[in-house]
């Protein structure tokens, strides 16, 4: 199977859902500049997670923009949307224009390595307008992605580059977990920016 195809009408998974990839949309030396303005002018946080009632504080940073200042709830935790910045727009822009999806929020992440990960999971939260695009673009280092569908155990993996660009759709994250393991060959930082769709609360 050739998961490196760009065509956007390949589908990653064979059944219960959705995944194109893009592949690069923006070229080394663009991809280079938003990386390094990105790292520099997002307002980074250290994730954190209630467990248990347990406040854990993660290495991985994180940050949230969007059209207004809408809360997110995940992983028991609550966080405030900022206003975007002129780099968010722009690559909100690029990524809309690429995918013909709308977008109103964007969740960022930062792994200053390859030991920080993200566990299986799927992004559900009742936040998010069901069964809608989340759109993932990578820069920085390159790093491996994997999908598993919940009952049949069946797992898809791709190596995202800097400059990709990853659409997840339609019931995926009803059938299917995603990740981001971690592993000891990388040793630059990866930034990540998954485009979402918040549906906004009546009243």
């Amino acid at each position: 199977m050739d998961l490196f195809n760009n065509s956007s009408d390949y589908n990653l998974l064979p059944y219960d859902g959705t995944v194109n990839y893009y592949g690069i949309v923006l070229n080394k030396s663009k991809a280079s500049l938003f990386y390094e303005s990105l790292l520099n002018t997002i307002a980074w946080e250290n994730d954190v997670s209630i467990i248990f009632g347990k406040r854990i504080e993660t290495k991985r940073k994180v940050a949230w923009y969007a059209d207004k200042p809408f809360e997110y709830t995940y992983s028991n935790n609550t966080k405030q949307a900022l206003a975007w910045t002129p780099e968010l727009l722009k690559l909100k822009e690029l990524v809309e224009q690429k995918t013909g999806e709308q977008f109103n929020s964007c969740l960022l992440n930062l792994y200053y390595d390859g030991s920080e990960g993200m566990a299986w999971h799927s992004d559900g939260e009742k936040d998010l307008k069901k069964d809608g695009a989340i759109a993932s673009l990578s820069f920085g280092a390159e790093r491996k992605f994997a999908f598993k569908h919940k009952e049949l155990k069946t797992t898809i993996a791709l190596v995202l580059e800097s400059g990709s660009l990853l659409v997840m759709k339609d019931k995926t994250q009803t059938n299917w977990l995603h990740r981001l393991p971690p592993t000891k060959k990388v040793h630059r930082p990866r930034i990540n920016l998954t485009f979402r769709t918040i549906v906004e609360k009546q009243g």
